[in-house]
């Protein structure tokens, strides 16, 4: 057995990736909440996958909604964030555009279990998720604004503006079939975004361009 610091020992051994109890609890519950489903999983079934006593789980999270969220918060604050500061900028839309999608999509490909599926959950309909949900409407609008100053700088369909968002989210339906994403899937989605809002430009300095700034980014961003 070994302890965390927190709660009562372990039972065994770690059996998942994470520097912490609580880092492990969340791969487990992602595990299952994507393979078995969230109504299906217990907490107990998640700390038996963890390697702990289910009362120690408690000590990390109050509930299985809890735990939920967490999974859920990791999907939206990272883009969220970068979505923010790159709606500050005042350099051409077309480029952070593209540095958003293909820093969102790289997140929702490069996850370990496919945490994106989570969003359809009927679940998140309740007040519990009610602040995940504001969340992840702001990135939308976010995502539209920057669309539309891509639309209004090349003159493009101005009804395609919500277009990236769903495009972005498309990385989830395709892991849904094996879990996995061609290397090349954030490129390509945003490269169809910007396509989408009639952006015409020089996809190949753009893909410099993008490719460098993600190699200056912290780590939080460009994951």
């Amino acid at each position: 057995m070994r302890t965390d610091g927190r709660g009562r020992p372990r039972l065994e051994q770690s059996r998942r990736p994470g520097k912490t109890a609580r880092e492990e609890i969340l791969d487990a519950a992602a595990e299952l909440f994507t393979a078995k489903g969230y109504s299906s999983t217990s907490t107990r079934a998640i700390a038996d996958a963890v390697g702990m006593r289910q009362a120690s789980l408690y000590h990390h999270f109050a509930t299985k909604d809890d735990i939920l969220d967490a999974l859920l918060t990791g999907t939206v604050d990272t883009p969220l964030v970068l979505a923010r500061e790159l709606l500050a900028e005042t350099t051409p839309a077309a480029p952070r555009l593209h540095l958003l999608v293909v820093s969102d999509v790289t997140q929702l490909c490069g996850s370990r279990w496919n945490l994106g599926a989570l969003y359809l959950l009927p679940e998140l309909r309740v007040d519990r998720f009610a602040g995940f949900r504001a969340r992840r409407a702001q990135l939308r609008e976010h995502y539209r604004d920057l669309a539309l100053r891509v639309i209004a700088e090349c003159d493009g369909p101005t009804d395609a503006d919500d277009l990236p968002f769903r495009l972005v989210e498309s990385a989830i339906n395709r892991r849904s079939d094996d879990n996995t994403c061609p290397p090349d899937q954030p490129w390509v989605i945003a490269e169809g975004a910007l396509r989408c809002l009639g952006w015409a430009g020089d996809f190949e300095a753009l893909r410099r361009g993008t490719a460098d700034r993600l190699l200056s980014a912290p780590a939080n961003v460009s994951a």
